[in-house]
């Protein structure tokens, strides 16, 4: 293990199985918290997973980042729907070589950060893996787990090497992209399917793979994904998809984050995941009108779902 220091901003079903991994390693990760704070005080950071439970019994843990020290890496694992807090929560935590690794879904979230912190390293990262907090303070892994790092703006190779190595100590399977474009798109062909459709249509990632329809349905938004993508210039396969196809069927019968945020009545991330995406597109000449008739009806359904008693 390396001697960096992280910080876990978002500690949740991402972000706390990946810091708590590190920490359970050896690392040293400081970890933000707000409603699990009072368990994790008294119970420690639970995570039931595949590869082997464990509990942190005494991690380092805040109510803010003004009250945690400086990191040498921070970890967002914030859903997008957070982003606008970024700077005012970053800011306490940032050294000048301080890297940024932003492990969310969608698109545009690192050039967003750039924005406000110019001069800071930014790295995103992809994670393919299934992963849902199950109540304060516990995570439950259910399958997969890999990431993909890719560098954004000012990376230290050096650096993002010792990343990659503390990641591997800890169990987890990383690689490099130096295509964060690439990668970013990638990541969509499988989340604009499968978040989008288990909400529209009440299912689990099984259900929609077991039936004939939803699973064409799928295969054709994939599809459309790719088709996109390769018009704004990433390096994507047109037989993408059938590895994506593949992976789902082999993975267990599983809720992904947007579904979740639904049956929570929390907000969706269709701006970063669908929004973004589609007006990229558009801008290379590309339409996408089955993405688009989702997000009209996650729009219509969140809407819906604000307002219920």
């Amino acid at each position: 293990m390396s001697n960096l220091s992280y910080a876990v901003v978002g500690s949740g079903a991402i972000g706390g199985y990946y810091g708590g991994k590190l920490a359970h390693a050896g690392q040293e990760v400081h970890f933000l918290l707000h409603s699990d704070y009072a368990q994790a005080l008294q119970q420690g950071l639970r995570v039931d997973s595949v590869d082997g439970n464990f509990c942190l019994q005494k991690p380092n843990i805040y109510r803010s980042t003004e009250d945690m020290p400086q990191a040498d890496v921070v970890l967002v694992g914030l859903k997008t729907v957070n982003n606008h807090l970024l700077p005012q929560l970053l800011r306490p935590l940032l050294k000048a070589d301080t890297h940024i690794v932003l492990i969310q879904n969608g698109m545009d979230m690192e050039a967003d950060l750039s924005e406000v912190l110019p001069h800071q390293p930014i790295i995103g990262a992809m994670a393919f893996i299934c992963s849902n907090k199950v109540r304060p303070a516990h995570i439950r892994h259910l399958d997969y787990g890999a990431l993909t790092l890719g560098c954004h703006q000012w990376v230290d190779e050096r650096k993002l090497s010792l990343i990659a190595d503390d990641f591997t100590a800890a169990g987890i399977s990383v690689s490099m992209d130096p295509d964060l474009h690439t990668a970013r798109w990638k990541k969509l062909v499988w989340n604009i399917p499968y978040n989008g459709l288990t909400v529209v249509l009440g299912s689990t990632t099984d259900q929609l793979m077991n039936h004939p329809q939803s699973r064409t349905l799928v295969r054709q938004l994939m599809e459309e994904v790719i088709r996109a993508a390769q018009t704004c210039g990433a390096q994507i396969d047109s037989d993408f998809a059938d590895q994506m196809m593949s992976n789902t069927d082999q993975m267990k019968p599983y809720k992904p984050s947007m579904l979740l945020d639904f049956e929570h009545h929390r907000p969706m991330e269709v701006d970063y995941m669908y929004d973004r995406p589609i007006r990229r597109a558009a801008a290379h000449g590309a339409a996408m009108p089955l993405t688009q008739m989702l997000a009209w009806q996650l729009r219509f359904t969140e809407s819906k779902n604000q307002t219920a008693p």
